[in-house]
């Protein structure tokens, strides 16, 4: 299992037309195949900042699955008009300790 971690700035004023877009959004990513969950934070102390963390079995499903997919292209289509700069996305995966 891999975890992408994104921040996303949003335009200033287009936050709730963010989270009301994201919603129908969810419904694109959680229909890919290797995917697992995601939640998506509201940053307290920042004004239109979130945190999107999704869960992949494994990194292809994400860098390949999803974003070569018809799907993305919706995806890009509801949600990229609303950040600013565009995010950066990266990779995790879990440390045995």
């Amino acid at each position: 299992m891999i975890l992408e971690a994104v921040i996303l700035y949003i335009k200033p004023g287009l936050e709730k037309d963010f989270e009301s877009t994201f919603k129908k959004a969810s419904s694109i990513i959680s229909a890919m195949n290797g995917y697992l969950s995601h939640e998506l934070h509201q940053c307290i102390e920042v004004q239109g900042k979130y945190l999107l963390l999704v869960k992949w079995e494994n990194l292809e499903a994400h860098t390949v699955g999803f974003r070569g997919s018809v799907e993305y292209q919706e995806w890009k289509k509801l949600l990229h008009h609303f950040y600013e700069p565009f995010p950066t996305v990266e990779h995790f995966e879990e440390v045995e300790i």
